[in-house]
């Protein structure tokens, strides 16, 4: 996965997470946040490194449906845009 790409899912899964189960929350949590591999979050968890990578291939799908029907990250970007636009602004 491409560092972009893990910084999105990052931003989703911060944004909705919470609605994950908590099977993949936890996944989710140990591969984004503490940058754990697959074969340690499987061995931690004592699971398969394949139920790993569908955990988190299934709470990637449900964490990109998510933005597509709310889009808060979309709108936390945009803030945060103007956001810097503004103090752009103020600075002159």
């Amino acid at each position: 996965m491409k560092v972009e790409e893990n910084v999105y899912l990052g931003k989703l899964f911060d944004a909705y997470g919470k609605l994950l189960s908590k099977g993949q929350n936890k996944i989710m949590g140990d591969y984004l946040n503490d940058d754990l591999t697959l074969t340690e979050i499987a061995e931690n968890l004592s699971v398969s490194r394949q139920a790993v990578l569908d955990s988190i291939s299934k709470a990637e799908k449900k964490l990109l449906h998510y933005e597509k029907e709310l889009g808060l990250v979309k709108k936390i970007d945009a803030l945060e845009e103007e956001n810097r636009q503004l103090k752009k602004l103020s600075k002159k």
